[in-house]
């Protein structure tokens, strides 16, 4: 049973790598996911996981399958969806979601067409799904690097917010780090969804994020136990989606997403604030 589990990753340095990077990305990923969760953000990190694909796509377009080039535009095009559909929601008649929707639609149109017409199905995969398996020195370093940054930067601003998840409105009246939090939080949605992106892919990137923090939400309501429970169930679906990767040759990323699924629905099913609970649900969670 030993040589089942541990084998794979004692023996081939790709599979050590891969380890390293969801790691990397389950202590960076899961605890923005907790806090877009709370935020009711969600969908909106859906769509901007979508988002940085046509600046990705131009970073490859550049200069072929170049992290640095890819991590750039990732970001860029991250940073201009974000702050064009906040423009458009404050100076047209349009809410803030239904332009993130046309601006992450138009985004994810461009970057399928550009990696589709001068590039090739491989390199279309590559995008959309990710490379866990291949990752080097330098997308690790770029991993942690991100995480690094994720973690400082949360511990600054931990408190600001959870009291913008709390009572946006008193953060605004109140407190001079109200923008800090706002774009600071969109600064790290961006580069985690690109660090996701390198390792899972756009169309999985973003899962890594939502689904560790609703399922920690059935089991624990304050915020401290949740972002610990997120990041341990990220960790765990990462180090089992390799496994059974690799046991089965099924595609990584879709493996590691499906892992966190079954974990949602069996959560779902008998946590003690699923379906379980008797109770009528309350408006609030405790910090």
């Amino acid at each position: 049973m030993s040589d089942l589990w541990l084998a794979p990753f004692l023996e081939f340095g790709f599979m050590q790598r891969a380890l390293l990077g969801c790691m990397a990305l389950a202590l960076s990923a899961a605890p923005v996911g907790v806090f877009l969760m709370l935020r009711r953000m969600s969908l909106m990190g859906d769509a901007m996981a979508h988002a940085i694909l046509p600046g990705a796509a131009l970073g490859y377009l550049v200069a072929g399958l170049s992290l640095g080039a890819m991590t750039a535009g990732g970001i860029a095009a991250g940073l201009a969806v974000a702050v064009g559909s906040g423009w458009v929601a404050r100076h047209t008649v349009l809410k803030e979601d239904t332009s993130l929707a046309a601006f992450y639609l138009l985004s994810l149109a461009l970057g399928v067409l550009i990696v589709s017409v001068r590039g090739n199905s491989v390199d279309l995969l590559h995008v959309l799904f990710g490379t866990v398996l291949a990752l080097d020195d330098a997308a690790l370093l770029l991993l942690a690097g991100i995480m690094g940054t994720t973690l400082v930067s949360l511990v600054v601003l931990y408190r600001p917010l959870v009291l913008e998840c709390l009572d946006p409105g008193f953060l605004r009246g109140r407190s001079r780090w109200s923008p800090a939090a706002h774009y600071g939080f969109m600064g790290l949605l961006v580069i985690n969804l690109v660090a996701g992106f390198h390792a899972l892919g756009t169309l999985m990137a973003v899962g890594v994020m939502v689904l560790p923090a609703a399922t920690a939400r059935f089991w624990v309501r304050r915020i401290g136990p949740l972002l610990a429970l997120s990041v341990a169930l990220a960790l765990a679906a990462g180090a089992s989606g390799l496994l059974i990767s690799y046991h089965t040759g099924w595609p990584t990323s879709p493996v590691i997403v499906l892992g966190l699924g079954a974990m949602y629905l069996f959560s779902l099913l008998f946590a003690p604030q699923g379906l379980r609970r008797r109770h009528p649900p309350h408006s609030h969670f405790n910090a």
